[in-house]
């Protein structure tokens, strides 16, 4: 059973629990939101391009905010404006998702076509480093989604969308990436994981969309049933177990511009929807 948190959303994408709110970018209007249990919502930052695609956080408390379509990391300052964090305009093509883990590296994900043909896969993960290096660590993603780093560090999950999979990597001592291999063989967008070593993503059920917990090999631990798709999973609450889904009216009769084009200009249909969950956050983001 889920509850309405906050609804009139335009598309609410990379949701993240963090100091006591959720936050998230709200797409349509280019704003940055946090959101209380009370569900008021307060607007931190406004960004000065298209979409902000995904949020996260330095060690020391500054947003990092993904701008996709022009390929940019930008960073808040303390007096709250925006400035570039790092050059990403040599990998191959826009930006989506991001997380930083607990040494403050930076990964984020892109593609050069996020509508390719079919049997391509031109996404990659690109490292930044604290020091603002930039370098590709993994390539031949099927549509770079959500993504999440283990509490110990050692393990990142990203969900392939074109492929139907969650894929992980070992991290290296020095932020690179090996042993790619498959996760679980289920779907995913903006997820995180549990203290059970659970991933909560959005998905689409027998009776169709939904918030899954998938085990790693793939069996769905629980399901919750959504009226509109997801996009976004999160755990937070006084107690990490509330489980927050972002939702919209997006439907997989129409096509990706048809979509985006009804959700940006026609009715705000996004919601942030509330459930209770078995165990806590854990990991990053």
């Amino acid at each position: 059973m889920t509850e309405v948190l906050l609804s009139g959303l335009r598309i609410g994408e990379s949701a993240r629990w963090h100091e006591g709110r959720l936050w998230l970018s709200n797409w349509g209007t280019g704003e940055v939101l946090a959101v209380g249990l009370d569900g008021a919502a307060e607007v931190m930052a406004t960004v000065p391009t298209t979409l902000p695609f995904s949020i996260d956080w330095l060690p020391d408390g500054r947003l990092l905010v993904v701008a996709g379509p022009e390929q940019r990391l930008l960073r808040q300052e303390p007096d709250g404006s925006l400035v570039d964090h790092a050059d990403l305009s040599g990998l191959p093509g826009g930006l989506n998702e991001i997380v930083v883990d607990g040494r403050g590296r930076g990964y984020v994900n892109g593609g050069a076509d996020f509508h390719p043909a079919e049997g391509e896969a031109p996404g990659f993960i690109a490292l930044v480093t604290p020091e603002g290096e930039v370098r590709e660590v993994a390539d031949g993603i099927a549509f770079p989604n959500g993504m999440v780093v283990t509490p110990d560090g050692g393990t990142l999950v990203i969900a392939e969308s074109f492929a139907g999979t969650l894929t992980a990597f070992d991290i290296g001592e020095d932020g690179g990436l090996a042993n790619r291999r498959v996760w679980a063989p289920v779907p995913g967008d903006g997820m995180v994981l549990d203290a059970e070593g659970a991933i909560w993503t959005p998905g689409w059920g027998a009776s169709g969309p939904a918030c899954v917990r998938v085990a790693e090999g793939g069996a769905v631990l629980e399901t919750v049933p959504l009226e509109h798709a997801g996009f976004a999973c999160a755990l937070g609450g006084e107690d990490g177990r509330t489980l927050f889904v972002l939702t919209a009216d997006w439907r997989m009769t129409d096509g990706f511009e048809e979509n985006l084009e009804r959700l940006l200009t026609g009715p705000a249909t996004g919601r942030v929807l509330t459930a209770r969950a078995p165990a806590p956050h854990a990991g990053h983001p």
